[in-house]
């Protein structure tokens, strides 16, 4: 036999426990271990597991025989394959005859299994993720066959529970805690939440129950199964008090009592609870069924920063129970343990969960990544928690897996101490407590800094005298006098109005009816945000507007809490509500877009368009393929946001004009080449593809004119788009459910149009005009390129030849693309009378002036210039630009290279179409004009401006115009 070497408490315990099989076991099993005990590796591994197990040591010395059989096979040097462990169960326990033998063999096959996790374990022959996941798969396991074993045995005694529908009904059993998050521990309970999906009775029985009855005798047969102490032990320790209403609930309630209590009682630590709760046993597609229904209850659909102060209450109940208790030697409880690590990562999923489908994960190794990928925490930090948690498990299962019992206190005793010291590879007590407090140091600072009450100084002007007036303001039962007074010294330009904005809000129903909570985070927040309003040049409008958004997010107090939580996410609120009564109505509106102002360095930071699609790109590959709502969702908020973006750029003065444009413009392209997709693949999917005359795959493309195509998109402007083809009309798509091409486009250009106008709770995306397409609202949805070829060539009026000249492919298929621009160059470059063309060009602007300009429908236009309409204005210069390619491409190339003004203007000025001075000058009007139109839109004004603003803009535009057209 081989002389062992071990540290002198893991000897101690082998030599002991040794003798104890010997005179155990038999001869011919003492003779196998000694010779067994030849191998070097072996009489090493079972040194450490019998040393540092009594669990381990005792079930061997008094199974001698299983013990023997579960060294032969090889289990413990080997992993197990994924469902391995639930088809030696079904072996193990098949030709069960009695619920007594049930639970006889299902204890021995847990007992034989944890020897073997435990063992692998504590010889680090397992990482931590494989013996809490082999943990996991044995409760599953355990949960699934017993389950299914009773419950047949039930229905033949009670009847088989049935639906409304007459259909079968089986249990749905959650995991929660460790086991819904695959990390369970060498002895832990399992804690449960028993479900069925309705109300109804049995049938085929001895005699009928209602199906609750059924299902709360089933599970208390479960529980028995797994839980009750027999001479072979037990299974699993069975927690059922995270049920609803806990241990004064009911065992088994149905789906709609279920959903009605979480959406009515659910209480912030039920949601923390429910991040990890999955379907462990019972029907799976019943059980996401439930799952569906219970989401909206843990994942709200805005970023939701009221888990911060759940949070901090849960802390703060904690840390009274570790002091009651005496807890802080728990790995798990005490201060820096492995609660905290996990209340972290799950504070941040109930943030960012409802609105980032990856966060729903109950896996804490998946979600600590996110958190630092979305930049929450650095991934130094995020690698540290983890580090720590891995540790911290580590110790945990050495101290449970001691007697299989469930503790997390560290030993007291000097032999504990050398024990698990030896255990976790250090040479002593002292040792592996300088590593240990590391851990639990750095975990814990973490977490201070997430909960503290001063996260992102939040609490740095709580007492300043600013925040004292305002309370003062807010309280106030004196609105004329102390209130009044008190706005005045914090600089309010109109206190009156201020008053009376805060009053009405005070006094509305929605703030009247809050709940306390609620009510107090309010109350939290305006001290803060009164202050910041009265900084404003146009205070008393600033808070007004805020007030707005205060109003409109009562009922959903996470909002409250994000400002009052986030200073920098104030500040940048009040200040885009100070110079943007768009930006104001855009987060009155869609709430949900605060979250965009927490990080004013990402604020004030634009992608580029090929960042712009692949951001767009990645955030749709996290939503199912047939989940088309919330894809619908995602592009919403993705246009909202970034258009966010843009405004807070434009206000703060980072970019200009030309590159607001732009942005705009890309975003708009991103989104159309997105949706173009999302249609494509739905009507493919279900009619199968078009073909082309030469039976090649057709293709599509989306061209777009106006702003879109002049590449000038401001904030709000709708889309003009025309659709184009390239399918043989004779043709039938290659589906099951084939329809002929005509058919195919025209339901792909609604499709389309549809993603893009339809009104859901977070709006639309953009409004769309197809009057520009062959023949006007008369016309095609969707032309074939042959048919808008002929059109534009023989039928096209000349302001529709005016329209090309803006128009620009934006997605689709390339050789189409090709195709289209081979169209527009041949019509743009015709050669045309130009008596004829200016004549028609001037008719059409005198036109629209009468219509349009600020004299239409009999109103004074005196003192006032329309930006885009009047004599002079934007409308003026596209004439100009329009008129120049349409009389002089014939004869000059590459006037219709581009679809923008601004460059088309830089041509005519190369090719000496324009003078130079011509040229700038419209180049700088136009400039000047958008940018005002630019800022009013953001107001919300309408384009109009004093007459005597742009005034000598305005006559040089006439100008050029009378040298070209008049």
């Amino acid at each position: 036999m081989h002389q062992l070497s071990l540290p002198s408490p893991l000897m101690e315990n082998w030599l002991r426990h040794q003798e104890h099989f010997r005179n155990r076991a038999g001869s011919e099993q003492t003779d196998w271990l000694d010779e067994t005990l030849q191998d070097k590796q072996f009489a090493h591994a079972i040194g450490i597991a019998w040393g540092g197990s009594e669990f381990v040591a005792t079930t061997c010395v008094q199974q001698p025989t299983m013990f023997q059989e579960l060294v032969l096979s090889g289990d413990l040097d080997n992993a197990l394959a994924p469902g391995e462990l639930e088809q030696r169960l079904r072996s193990h326990l098949d030709g069960v005859a009695s619920e007594e033998e049930l639970l006889k063999k299902l204890r021995l096959f847990r007992n034989r299994e944890m020897v073997r996790i435990v063992w692998r374990d504590f010889n680090r022959l397992a990482e931590l993720e494989e013996t809490t996941g082999d943990m996991t798969s044995l409760a599953e396991a355990v949960l699934s066959v017993t389950l299914e074993y009773l419950y047949g045995r039930a229905c033949e005694e009670w009847g088989t529970p049935l639906d409304r529908q007459g259909n079968p009904q089986q249990m749905v059993i959650l995991g929660m805690g460790k086991l819904g998050a695959w990390e369970l521990n060498v002895s832990s309970d399992i804690d449960l939440i028993f479900t069925y999906p309705e109300a109804g009775e049995t049938s085929g029985g001895k005699r009928n129950l209602s199906n609750q009855e059924f299902f709360v005798r089933l599970g208390q047969r479960l529980i028995k199964a797994l839980d009750a102490r027999t001479a072979e032990g037990f299974v699993f320790r069975v927690d059922m008090r995270l049920r609803p209403y806990g241990q004064s609930g009911a065992l088994v309630l149905n789906f709609d009592a279920m959903e009605e209590y979480y959406q009515t009682q659910g209480r912030d630590w039920e949601r923390y609870a429910m991040i990890k709760a999955r379907v462990v046993a019972g029907d799976q597609q019943a059980g996401r069924q439930l799952m569906t229904m219970l989401r909206p209850f843990t994942y709200r659909k805005y970023i939701d920063f009221s888990a911060f102060e759940s949070l901090r209450s849960m802390k703060a109940m904690i840390n009274r129970e570790v002091q009651r208790k005496g807890l802080s030697a728990d790995v798990k409880r005490g201060a820096g343990g492995i609660r905290e690590v996990e209340f972290i990562a799950q504070a941040f999923q109930i943030i960012r969960g409802g609105r980032d489908s990856r966060f729903q994960t109950p896996e804490l190794k998946a979600v600590l990544p996110l958190i630092a990928e979305e930049g929450m925490l650095s991934s130094e930090e995020a690698k540290q928690l983890y580090e720590g948690y891995r540790f911290l498990r580590n110790v945990e299962h050495v101290l449970q897996g001691w007697q299989d019992r469930q503790t997390q206190l560290l030993p007291q005793d000097a032999e504990g101490q050398a024990l698990v010291a030896v255990l976790m590879g250090y040479s002593d007590w002292s040792q592996f407590l300088e590593r240990l407090d590391k851990h639990r140091s750095c975990i814990r600072g973490l977490f201070e800094d997430v909960v503290a009450e001063d996260r992102r100084d939040a609490e740095a002007s709580t007492e300043t005298q600013d925040c004292e007036l305002a309370k003062t303001v807010w309280l106030s039962s004196d609105p004329e006098g102390q209130m009044a007074e008190a706005l005045a010294e914090l600089g309010y330009d109109d206190v009156a109005k201020a008053v009376n904005g805060i009053v009405s809000l005070r006094d509305s129903h929605a703030v009247l009816a809050m709940a306390n909570d609620t009510r107090g985070r309010l109350d939290g927040l305006m001290p803060r945000l009164i202050p910041v309003c009265g900084q404003m040049p146009n205070s008393a409008e600033t808070l007004c507007r805020v007030l707005k958004l205060i109003a409109a997010v009562a009922r959903r107090s996470a909002y409250l809490v994000l400002l009052r939580e986030n200073p920098s996410a104030l500040q940048t609120t009040v200040e885009l509500f100070s110079a943007s009564s768009w930006v104001a109505d855009q987060l009155i509106r869609y709430p949900a877009l605060l979250d965009e102002l927490l990080d004013n360095r990402s604020l004030l930071s634009l992608p580029d368009r090929a960042a712009l699609s692949d951001e767009l790109r990645q955030q749709l590959l996290r939503i199912p393929s047939d989940d088309f709502e919330t894809q619908m969702e995602v592009l919403r908020y993705f246009q909202r946001s970034h258009g966010l973006h843009v405004a807070a750029c434009e206000v703060e003065g980072i970019l200009p004009l030309m590159q607001v444009s732009d942005y705009l413009t890309w975003l708009a392209e991103a989104i159309l080449e997105h949706v173009l997709e999302m249609a494509w693949e739905q009507l493919v999917a279900r009619h199968g593809k078009p073909r082309t005359v030469t039976g090649e795959d057709a293709g599509f493309l989306i061209v777009g004119y106006g702003k879109l195509g002049g590449i000038e998109l401001g904030h709000g402007s709708d889309l003009d788009l025309v659709f184009l083809h390239n399918a043989d009309p004779a043709k039938s798509t290659d589906g099951e459910k084939a329809i002929d091409s005509a058919s195919f486009f025209a339901r792909l250009g609604q499709r389309i149009i549809h993603i893009l106008t339809a009104r859901l709770p977070s709006g639309d995306l953009y409004e769309v005009d197809m009057r520009l397409r062959p023949s006007g609202n008369s016309g095609m949805l969707v032309s074939s390129i042959g048919a808008f070829e002929k059109y534009q060539m023989e039928e096209a009026w000349i302001w529709e030849h005016q329209a090309l000249v803006r128009a620009r492919t934006i997605a689709g298929d390339e050789t189409l693309a090709e195709q289209f621009y081979a169209i527009r160059e041949r019509v743009l470059c015709r050669q045309r009378d130009t008596l004829e063309l200016k004549q028609a060009v001037v008719e059409m602007r005198d036109k629209m002036r009468k219509h349009l300009g600020s004299g239409a429908g009999g109103q004074s236009g005196e003192g006032i210039f329309n930006l885009k309409q009047d004599a002079g204005g934007i409308v003026d210069i596209e004439f100009v630009v329009q008129f120049a390619v349409l009389a002089w491409s014939h004869d000059i190339t590459g006037l219709t290279h581009w679809s923008d003004n601004i460059r088309i203007l830089e041509s005519l000025e190369e090719s000496g179409v324009l003078s130079s001075d011509d040229a700038q000058c419209l180049i700088s009007a136009y400039k000047k004009y958008r940018s005002a139109g630019h800022r009013l839109q953001l107001q919300q004004a309408t384009g109009v401006v004093d007459a005597t603003e742009f005034s000598a803009e305005r006559e040089q535009v006439k100008a050029v115009w009378q040298r070209l057209l008049g």
